[in-house]
């Protein structure tokens, strides 16, 4: 399942809606996944592979090994 490590962000649900906004507006569900990124970290001073959001790299909650 896309979940990030750190956060837990996670799938998020909302309508799409058609361009041409006509009386009856068309809608239809869509999902939005989070950017996930496979990563070697640091836990336990042992190298492991999580995933973690782009969020949270550039914000630094993680060390690369």
């Amino acid at each position: 399942m896309a979940k990030c490590e750190i956060c837990e962000k996670t799938l998020a649900h909302g309508n799409k809606i058609s361009i041409a906004r006509s009386h009856v507006s068309r809608r239809s569900t869509r999902t939005w996944k989070p950017n996930l990124r496979s990563v070697k970290v640091l836990i336990d001073g042992q190298p492991k592979r999580i995933h973690v959001c782009a969020k949270c790299l550039r914000a630094g909650k993680v060390k690369r090994a």
